[in-house]
């Protein structure tokens, strides 16, 4: 069957069979995976495809942002046990919502007249929150014990926090509790909708309901199983959950860095302006029948726009409509925008973020859910 990413016109022509599940497919759909451009020599620090190379990850020293220094170990990345799905879901009566988060850091607020903190960006998560802790701890982000230690700095989350790894839930609540914290700090901690946000709230939504695609009739919760959900994710949402993640941006401009969760065009068709594209995002989210939401999906889970002899273009495109001289992405690991992804089971080497597009994009999924990294990275990055 045709993978999600295909949709009959696919942003990129080439396509095979995978046997690991790290990109986006529909139900009973094959796994998309990119063939390797003619005459792309990939380097493990540069590229002369497209112009592109990577930018080698460098933290933030000892200080920076706080008094505490990384401490070496303190997050163990930790694989949770293999979960089988049951057969039918019972969501069980509304949970009460949270209490308020307890703010740890009530830093002076800025002087009038003083400057913004420094910005920065962090690619899909996909749930593996003990990965995320020391990605943050090691950029003097957060503390040991896991509060905003950043002072007045601008946190951008890319989107994608569920599926496939062991905690979205607890990504979840890490996200909205240093969200709070970083307020009082005078900085901030934000996020973007990603393609695994509107599966994960259509999945709790509409369940099995049909919906038609062009891969027959499928479901969301039939393509939130294929993709990586987990069952205990789904068990532990809760009503707050639901409306910040429905509230969630689609876009954003930051100092230029046009924020987006998906490497595709897509945003093109739902307005002219980053206001209108979230507005129309959130007024399907709240009015909309489910073949709308499915219809989103679909358009948000394409990728690699942004690639080959006319990803140029795209990029252009993209930055001439909504503002911003360069686009910043997640959605797409960046071992397969390059290639670089051993067959053997062997971890992809990411050094850090991808620049490519004639220096016009810069690609932030590291392919955690495929032994590579979480990434974590300063703007602007050169």
């Amino acid at each position: 069957m045709t993978p999600e990413d295909l949709f009959r016109e696919p942003e990129h022509p080439h396509s095979g069979i995978r046997s690991r599940q790290d990109l986006d497919v529909l139900p009973q759909g094959s796994w998309f995976e990119p063939a390797e451009p003619v005459g792309y020599q990939y380097e493990d620090t540069h590229s002369t495809y497209g112009g592109a190379h990577y930018l080698e990850q460098h933290w933030a020293p000892a200080g920076q942002f706080g008094d505490s220094a990384p401490v070496p170990g303190h997050y163990a990345p930790t694989m949770a046990a293999p979960h089988e799905d049951p057969p039918t879901i019972e969501l069980g009566p509304p949970i009460e919502p949270a209490p308020a988060v307890e703010v740890h850091f009530p830093y002076p607020q800025p002087e009038p007249g003083e400057g913004p903190g420094p910005l920065f960006v962090i690619g899909d998560v996909h749930g593996y929150l003990d990965e995320l802790l020391a990605a943050l701890h090691q950029q003097g982000l957060i503390d040991a014990d896991g509060h905003w230690s950043a002072g007045r700095s601008r946190v951008w989350f890319l989107g994608d926090f569920t599926d496939r790894g062991p905690d979205g839930i607890g990504v979840i609540d890490l996200v909205m509790q240093l969200a709070a914290e970083a307020a009082s700090a005078g900085g901030y901690c934000r996020a973007l909708m990603g393609n695994h946000e509107l599966l994960f709230l259509g999945a709790a939504r509409y369940g099995d309901e049909a919906v038609q695609s062009t891969a027959g009739t499928a479901s969301f919760l039939a393509a939130w199983r294929l993709n990586g959900g987990q069952q205990h994710d789904l068990e532990r949402l809760q009503p707050h959950h639901i409306s910040w993640l429905s509230r969630l941006p689609a876009m954003a401009l930051e100092d230029g860095h046009l924020l987006l969760h998906s490497d595709t065009t897509a945003y093109l068709e739902y307005g002219e302006t980053i206001a209108d594209v979230n507005d129309a995002v959130h007024a399907l989210l709240a009015d909309e029948g489910i073949d709308e939401w499915w219809d989103a999906f679909r358009k948000f889970t394409k990728r690699f726009a942004f690639r080959g002899q006319a990803g140029t273009m795209a990029a252009q495109e993209l930055l001439a409509m909504y503002g911003g001289y360069r686009v910043v992405h997640g959605h797409s690991p960046i071992p397969y925008l390059t290639g670089d992804h051993p067959e053997d089971g062997t971890p992809p080497h990411v050094p850090g973020p991808y620049i490519y597009a004639d220096e016009l994009a810069i690609a932030m999924d590291g392919g955690v859910t495929m032994d590579g990294r979480l990434l974590v990275a300063r703007l602007p990055l050169n």
